[in-house]
């Protein structure tokens, strides 16, 4: 396992969630980071993405104004900030990492986390 996700878990609808991802036994702090969701019966889709400097930031639409994602290179983190939640958010969320900033396509990313579960109540 090279990364590892932490802080799903069940939330109303309308409240936050935080998401934290760590590297595992190798570093990816010159990376880009990204965070990608996968709800039941559907494909896995592209949610955010961070420079490996941090200085540049992309969203999917249905999540912007609401997510923020964020990364700490000393702690070789990367975090996803969840605000505003809605049922339709319920998913497995995946932090990735590759060397090219901007990719929405997870087929274009090689190292994944296992996921972890965040459920929206309404």
């Amino acid at each position: 396992v090279q990364l590892v996700e932490s802080g799903g878990g069940l939330v109303q609808a309308g409240g936050s969630r935080r998401l934290s991802c760590s590297a595992s036994g190798r570093t990816f702090s010159t990376y880009a980071k990204g965070w990608f969701r996968q709800a039941p019966g559907k494909e896995r889709e592209f949610v955010a993405v961070i420079s490996w400097r941090g200085g540049s930031t992309a969203y999917a639409e249905f999540v912007k104004g609401r997510f923020i994602i964020s990364r700490d290179n000393a702690r070789d983190t990367v975090d996803l900030q969840m605000n505003s939640l809605k049922p339709d958010d319920t998913a497995v969320y995946y932090c990735a990492a590759d060397p090219r900033y901007g990719v929405p396509d997870p087929s274009e990313y090689h190292y994944w986390g296992q996921g972890t579960l965040v459920t929206v109540s309404s």
